[in-house]
């Protein structure tokens, strides 16, 4: 990737909620850390953090110890943001997996940053890949493939992956299994940063319409994507859990340091 140095990473403010750190950063300051961590060349991972997920994480510990420890974690709901500014603590915006992606293949076009996209049901993260192509011209696709390998192919996917050598690998296997995917691979990958994205492929490739736009902003996303997929109903049926979290215990919720 040919691209200008970036300045060094400052501390990276960060909000606890229920024990998951979530960042508080704007979609230009996550893009700029992702870059950052590119030009690292240190294996790093990258969470997309959810109400659902934040959950899932009070009964999942090895999900909660992989967030916590994961070098950045957006605020991927306006559930989050919510949560945060009920309490008073600043939370810039959301910063979505889909959005994530789509901004990275724009400076991909502009830099020449690889990107790999793992993930999807067999041939939508290709499909995903020409969309992007035909928006950004000279977006760099170091290679895609399916989610749906079994166990016994794990080793030769991530080979793969590791023989593509991109920047940045897009991980869309859904949640948890991407982040623990992302977190058991990653070394051996050798990839600078790895990114959970969830339904992203599906999105970018136009299988699956994304929200208006004023549902985007009033926060029902989630009723437009349960309304398109059904199946999407048990992770929504996680969001009034979270919503009581919230309103029954203030001190949940706390501004912490991060580096």
């Amino acid at each position: 990737m040919q691209a200008a140095t970036l300045s060094v990473r400052e501390e990276i403010p960060a909000v606890s909620l229920f024990g998951v750190r979530v960042h508080a950063v704007s979609m230009d300051e996550a893009i700029r850390h992702i870059l950052c961590f590119v030009q690292e060349r240190i294996p790093r991972q990258v969470v997309t953090a959810d109400s659902s997920m934040v959950v899932m994480a009070q009964q999942d510990a090895h999900l909660r110890e992989i967030i916590n420890r994961a070098d950045l974690v957006t605020p991927d709901s306006i559930g989050i943001l919510w949560a945060c500014r009920r309490q008073g603590i600043r939370m810039p915006e959301r910063v979505s997996g889909v959005d994530i992606v789509a901004r990275l293949a724009e400076v991909s076009a502009q830099t020449g940053l690889r990107l790999y996209f793992l993930g999807a049901q067999p041939g939508v993260a290709e499909e995903a890949a020409r969309h992007l192509q035909e928006r950004f011209s000279g977006v760099q696709i170091a290679g895609c493939h399916d989610g749906y390998f079994p166990p016994e192919q794990e080793e030769a996917v991530v080979e793969r992956i590791r023989q593509a050598a991109p920047d940045v690998l897009c991980v869309a296997l859904g949640i948890p299994k991407q982040e623990k995917w992302i977190d058991r691979y990653r070394q051996v990958l050798g990839v600078p940063v790895s990114i959970g994205v969830g339904g992203t492929f599906d999105v970018l490739s136009g299988r699956v319409r994304r929200a208006p736009l004023w549902m985007q902003r009033m926060g029902m996303e989630w009723l437009w994507r349960v309304a398109h997929n059904p199946r999407k109903i048990s992770k929504v049926m996680l969001l009034p859990r979270f919503a009581w979290m919230v309103m029954t215990n203030r001190s949940g919720i706390e501004v912490v340091r991060d580096g």
